[in-house]
């Protein structure tokens, strides 16, 4: 696939952790009863950074958790051949907590689907809110991010590819078209 255009870079992503981090706390009034749930596998970076980034402005430390979707999702026979079953249970009680969900891109809203399914099998949140880098558009199911840190309007050909540091040893989002 070849790139077509960078369209955040590391500052660029900085940037909009910081903002993504501001309107968390200030539409939640604080950060009390919150924990960020990363969606593995590129949530988990992105929800880490939230987290790191609330501490610096709040002076308290969010829980992060991961969540493996695989066994929720609609396409699942058409990725895996042989799904590996993982332990499903979240890592602390979400019992009445305000659940910021974490993922890198949004485009069809499935994968969320899955990861609001997952969440339920766990417990009973007061409320879920959704947090992406990168809101592409195409939705199929109506599913909305409550923080978005860019929109960018692509074509179905085109491939939105977030990169973090932690697993891509660089940071930047580019688009890709597809062959």
């Amino acid at each position: 696939m070849k790139t077509k255009a960078i369209i955040l870079d590391e500052k660029a992503i900085q940037r909009a952790i910081t903002r993504i981090a501001n309107e968390i706390i200030e539409r939640n009034k604080g950060i009390e009863e919150i924990i960020l749930v990363g969606i593995e596998t590129r949530g988990l970076p992105f929800a880490n950074r939230l987290a790191d980034k609330i501490h610096e402005i709040e002076g308290e430390r969010l829980p992060v958790l991961s969540l493996d979707i695989t066994l929720y999702r609609d396409d699942l026979t058409e990725i895996y051949k042989d799904p590996l079953v993982k332990d499903k249970k979240l890592q602390k009680d979400i019992n009445n907590k305000i659940i910021v969900l974490v993922d890198d891109v949004i485009f069809t809203g499935r994968t969320v689907r899955a990861a609001l399914d997952a969440l339920i099998d766990m417990g009973r949140p007061s409320k879920v809110q959704l947090a992406v880098l990168i809101d592409r558009g195409h939705r199929e199911l109506p599913i909305r991010p409550d923080y978005i840190g860019k929109n960018v309007p692509t074509s179905k050909s085109e491939i939105v590819e977030v990169n973090f540091k932690e697993v891509d040893k660089i940071d930047q989002v580019v688009i890709k078209e597809k062959r």
